[in-house]
């Protein structure tokens, strides 16, 4: 494409994501060389990605986008808006209640992002006759540094990526074309000084400034790992039953941001703040009703009751302790664990 070609292609392209609900909209060279690669293969050698098994198995496919498609020439990343309304920290204080990570608050953003990336890629493709492939971050492609590349963001001391116009929060997802578009000007790191991030988790997850220990992440821990949580994490844990948003939450830059427009990612009352005793007598229908279409189903009615139950050992909430108790002829030898430390904890 000549230059004048690639804009006029890139803002076709800027305005159909826009009609499809996307708030961000940046472009990038699939093929161009970059040192995320490097930086992934580093924290694999360093075991920091914990039992995540499938980021070694994969590793040589996220690399580099052209890994996972020589084809590539272009990438195309989309950002979608879903800014709590309040911050998600104010969950922490309720001893009584779960705290659940403000992403999944509502809709699993992995299908909603989806359906319309592949709209989004299939007008490139009919207009251009050229080659689209889509991806959210199921798939083994580096997104975040990706959508840094193409302007859209940057990646943050706490990893995560962090947007002038929307601080913390935005859902990714890319479309990877064989089309030749001129990319946009990378987004640079405006951090400065801030430790804000670093400084607020509680477990010291970040060795160093842009680097994360997942082992030692509670968002990890809550919903990746498998298994009782080592007993050194579990108080550090508070009330967060899915994920934990300290290190999104505390950025300068979300005084940016906006609440989400997509009212599918506006919080469902249920979730934004729900019972401990309600969540710890959930069986298996039970939860898969409750969490029907969000992300939290994923983890499973185990490893969320697991949680829900060092939310109550950690509560200091005396009138928990008999639905603890229910817990301790549960099927899974987790809960049960899980089960007899929290009634160990309100006791002391």
């Amino acid at each position: 494409m000549t230059t004048s070609t690639s804009e006029a292609a890139k803002a076709w392209i800027r305005q159909r994501a826009e009609s499809l609900g996307f708030e961000a909209c940046g472009f990038a060279s699939a093929q161009a060389p970059w040192d995320a690669g490097e930086r992934l293969r580093a924290f694999l050698h360093e075991g920091r990605h914990g039992s995540m098994d499938w980021m070694a198995r994969t590793a040589s496919r996220r690399e580099h986008p052209t890994r996972m498609w020589p084809d590539a020439r272009s990438a195309i990343v989309l950002g979608l808006n879903y800014g709590p309304a309040s911050d998600p920290r104010e969950a922490l204080a309720a001893s009584d209640r779960g705290a659940i990570s403000a992403y999944a608050w509502n809709r699993d953003y992995h299908e909603l992002i989806k359906g319309r990336l592949k709209t989004l890629g299939g007008q490139i493709a009919r207009r251009w006759s050229c080659e689209a492939k889509v991806f959210v971050d199921t798939a083994p492609l580096m997104e975040k540094p990706l959508a840094e590349r193409a302007g859209v963001g940057w990646q943050g001391k706490h990893t995560n990526l962090v947007s002038r116009q929307y601080g913390s929060w935005l859902f990714l997802g890319s479309i990877l074309t064989s089309l030749e578009i001129e990319p946009d000007a990378p987004e640079e790191d405006h951090c400065g000084a801030c430790r804000a991030c670093l400084d607020v988790c509680p477990t010291q997850a970040f060795p160093a400034p842009y680097q994360l220990d997942a082992r030692r992440c509670l968002s990890y821990l809550t919903i990746e790992h498998d298994g009782p949580v080592p007993e050194s994490f579990r108080a550090a844990m508070g009330n967060r039953i899915y994920g934990c948003d300290d290190c999104l939450a505390v950025c300068p830059w979300n005084k940016f941001a906006s609440e989400a427009h997509e009212t599918a990612l506006h919080a469902r009352e249920s979730l934004r703040s729900p019972s401990l005793e309600v969540l710890c007598d959930l069986d298996d229908a039970a939860f898969r009703k409750l969490f029907a279409g969000s992300a939290v189903k994923r983890i499973g009615r185990d490893r969320f009751v697991r949680n829900v139950l060092y939310a109550i050992g950690n509560s200091g909430e005396s009138k928990l302790a008999a639905a603890a108790a229910r817990r301790l002829q549960d099927d899974s030898p987790t809960v049960r664990d899980a089960a007899a430390w929290a009634l160990r904890q309100l006791a002391t």
